[in-house]
């Protein structure tokens, strides 16, 4: 009986042995999948869409403003080289401006020659509506991009940061278009300040003249925006896979060059468009956007849908380096002072 017995013995010791193996397996597998939930929920709850909002208002505000400023006078540059008609004096305000000799008339005649003067004329007033412009893009940008992150799969995370480009330049463009007319007019020389150039307009035009172009500066804008911010982000995804790190600021700087030149030079034709009908104001020359293209088209071949597309490419590709520059370095900055907690990274809002 004794060897029965302790067969018996070593074989229950054995499946007990065995049990507790199984259970420890099982424990360390229900523990794994414990902590990938933990992460899960952790990142969800790190997910606050008031905090996101506010810190892409600050860094979009102030990288619109920063960009702006520096490159204002290429993008007047810009406007004139695409407006390629002759103005009429009688349109503008100001003693200065109503001799048809004076250079400031002269600023677009002959088909795209330069006029130095007043490159900077309506920074200002463009400024006034660039901050809150950007500030909304970058504000609904941000949220909306790690929100459908969430939902999409990682196969798509191109779709979520267009889908996401798109939304924020509607949102943005309820400020953005009144704020280009004014501009534009005033880089034409067509009123002398902001003021005058809101006030005439809508004497003249009624309110709906500060949304002259509107379908056009959507059609140009948001596949602007989505094109732009997806090669953006894509670009920086790749980049950090390759370099197994997070990206520093110049060369954050560098892929928003790329961006923004690549897609400038894409949509240089909607930003003919754009301009053609945002500055003709009241004489209605164009009919929309169809016979903008027609009348270019025929009228001065279809060579002049690229009008300035030298400046519009320099300036939008410097302007991607500094804006992208200056937008990280801010969500950086603004990650680093909130409140730290144990479950919280460092690394502040989510970039991919």
């Amino acid at each position: 009986m004794g060897p029965f017995t302790l067969a018996i013995d070593a074989k229950k010791s054995l499946m007990v042995v065995s049990d507790s193996s199984n259970r420890k397996i099982q424990n360390a597998q229900l523990g794994q999948r414990n902590l990938f939930a933990s992460i899960s929920t952790r990142e969800e709850k790190e997910f606050n869409f008031l905090r996101v909002l506010f810190e892409g208002i600050v860094a979009g505000g102030t990288a619109g403003v920063v960009v702006e400023t520096a490159l204002y006078p290429i993008d007047t540059i810009k406007t004139r080289l695409q407006r390629g008609l002759e103005l009429d004096p009688h349109l503008l305000i100001g003693k200065s401006l109503m001799d048809p000799d004076s250079p400031h008339v002269q600023a677009v005649r002959g088909g795209g020659q330069i006029v130095w003067k007043g490159l900077y004329s309506g920074l200002a007033g463009n400024l006034a509506g660039v901050l809150p412009a950007s500030a909304i893009f970058v504000g609904v940008y941000e949220p909306t991009k790690q929100k459908l992150l969430q939902m999409f799969p990682e196969n798509l995370t191109a779709v979520a940061h267009l889908t996401a480009g798109a939304i924020g330049g509607l949102a943005a463009s309820l400020v953005r278009v009144p704020t280009e007319v004014v501009k534009q007019r005033m880089q034409t020389r067509q009123f002398a300040s902001a003021p005058d150039a809101v006030r005439m307009i809508v004497s003249k035009e009624g309110f709906k003249g500060l949304y002259a172009g509107y379908q056009s500066f959507l059609l140009r804008d948001l596949p602007f925006d989505a094109i732009q911010f997806c090669i953006y982000e894509q670009m920086r995804i790749g980049y950090k896979l390759a370099a197994k790190r997070d990206l520093n600021d110049p060369e954050n700087a560098i892929i928003g060059a790329f961006a923004g030149a690549l897609t400038g030079a894409i949509t240089t034709p909607l930003d003919v468009i754009k301009t053609r009908l945002m500055v003709q104001g009241s004489a209605n020359q164009y009919n929309g956007v169809i016979d903008c293209v027609q009348t270019i088209v025929r009228e001065e071949g279809p060579s002049a849908l690229l009008k300035g597309i030298g400046p519009r490419v320099l300036w939008i590709g410097i302007g991607g380096s500094i804006f992208f520059g200056v937008l990280e370095s801010m969500k950086r900055a603004l990650s680093q002072r909130r409140p730290s907690s144990p479950d919280q990274h460092s690394d502040g809002l989510k970039q991919d």
